[in-house]
């Protein structure tokens, strides 16, 4: 190969520029020192089995020539052929991982162009092997239960402080770094996910139950315990992609538990009302039931307004959150209880994501569901993000479509275009997401003729 290539490059008669002339050079004195080591082997055929697979080195600071050296499974000894030595001095291994000649990588370098920038195929590899031991916690209300990859003993430790302490303590005894994988268990898993994610020599990730189920599933789990769930999340720590989990802050956390109480309260204080309708209307029912209903109602309102005057002082203390305050109250459609709701799931979103994970967080992304010429379902949304935020977009979005213009064109287009009405208001909210994350990102208010242009 190295003599095709370097016969390939320095045919005469062929116009190189510059720069290929420099590769022609480095091909030319490759070329002769290859067949000078050539010589001093013993003469031989050189059969090499098709499962070989093609490794480059870049010979050269820059670009320079790329020479391909053949790897032989081991259990061809007798094929195996001792590979050239680096004929020049300032050779460097190339740093990307070990790839087959097929890929594009090789395809590039054969057409003679510039490789274009990709992510490494063998980083997440290389960064798991240098794990020391990888963990899973099931995490209860009372215990914690914890596997390590490979062993069969699990280990229990109580879900309190004190017993936090100590499974850290023990995961220390470990080579470090120790990978932890659990499950979002809601407040039953916060603690000691915060626990552990302020400790440097741990690396936690904090997995979807749906995908941690359905990766169970698929290693053939049947049954459904505490150890067995443990033991499913140390493998889904040692072989699925990490995705680091990042700790919101600690304002961040009591302003989402504020909306999300409220959030509660709200539909506590609506199947109240509901229910004092229903006691009204009816003569034979004792006028005290919906006297009880109605004080209960009032009650569970004063609760709310509490609450809402807590966290809008808690935002008001915060700059980056007035901040954000004041663009969400930009927004036709979104008033100060609907901007509290959405400013309470959305602090909690690391800062590294942008608007389409945003959407996939909320769970606004479309899904669909198509198999062959016979399985043809309408896409719907995943649903699979926060609700809480997917229902504090839907009243700002049918607010926007009849005050707002611009978002109200948008809306009808749709329509025009076949879309129900529904659907056509779930684009809406979708819109309205992408523009709560551009003007929370370059500090500008709402915009609608940016947001919903005239001519889609």
């Amino acid at each position: 190969m190295i003599t095709q290539m370097a016969r390939r490059r320095l045919r005469p008669g062929t116009p190189v520029s510059e720069r290929a002339r420099g590769r022609s050079q480095a091909a030319e004195t490759l070329y002769k020192l290859f067949h000078k080591w050539q010589r001093g082997r013993k003469a031989g055929p050189c059969i090499l089995p098709v499962t070989a697979q093609t490794a480059r080195v870049a010979v050269g600071r820059k670009r320079g020539l790329w020479r391909e050296a053949v790897q032989v499974p081991r259990r061809n000894r007798s094929l195996i052929e001792e590979r050239p030595p680096s004929f020049l001095s300032h050779a460097v291994e190339n740093p990307r991982p070990l790839e087959p000649a097929f890929t594009r990588l090789a395809r590039e370098v054969a057409q003679d162009r510039e490789p274009e920038p990709t992510v490494e195929q063998g980083a997440d590899m290389d960064k798991r092997q240098a794990v020391g031991v990888c963990a899973g916690i099931d995490v209860s209300a009372r215990e914690l239960v914890v596997a390590i990859q490979g062993k069969a003993e699990v280990h229990t430790f109580a879900n309190t402080q004190g017993g936090h302490q100590q499974l850290i303590d023990w995961l220390r005894r470990h080579p470090a770094p120790v990978r932890v994988c659990l499950e979002a268990s809601g407040n039953y898993s916060l603690d000691v996910a915060l626990a552990l994610a302020a400790q440097r020599q741990i690396e936690l990730e904090v997995a979807n139950p749906r995908r941690a189920r359905r990766f169970a599933e698929s290693l053939g789990k049947r049954s459904k315990t505490d150890p067995v769930d443990a033991h499913v999340l140390a493998e889904f720590a040692a072989r699925m992609p990490f995705v680091p989990w990042q700790a919101p802050s600690r304002t961040a956390l009591q302003l989402r538990s504020l909306v999300r109480t409220i959030a509660a309260l709200t539909h506590i204080a609506t199947q109240q009302k509901n229910r004092e309708h229903a006691a009204e209307v009816s003569a034979v029912l004792a006028p005290v039931v919906a006297r009880e209903l109605a004080r209960h109602t009032r009650y569970l309102e004063q609760r709310m307004a509490k609450l809402r005057q807590q966290a809008q002082r808690m935002v008001q203390r915060d700059p980056e959150l007035q901040r954000r305050w004041q663009h969400l109250l930009s927004v036709p459609g979104i008033g100060e209880v609907s901007a509290l709701q959405i400013l309470g799931e959305l602090v909690v979103l690391p800062p590294t994501l942008d608007a389409r994970q945003w959407v996939a967080q909320c769970g606004l992304d479309p899904k669909r569901y198509e198999s062959g010429s016979s399985v043809q379902a309408k896409p719907r949304i995943s649903k699979a993000g926060n609700h809480y935020l997917r229902a504090a977009l839907y009243m700002p979005a049918l607010v926007a479509v009849r005050c707002d213009a611009p978002a109200g064109d948008f809306y009808r287009r749709l329509q025009k275009r076949g879309k129900a009405k529904l659907p056509s208001l779930v684009a809406v909210m979708r819109k309205l997401l992408h523009g709560i994350y551009g003007m929370f990102r370059h500090g500008q208010d709402y915009d609608g003729l940016k947001l919903f242009p005239a001519f889609i």
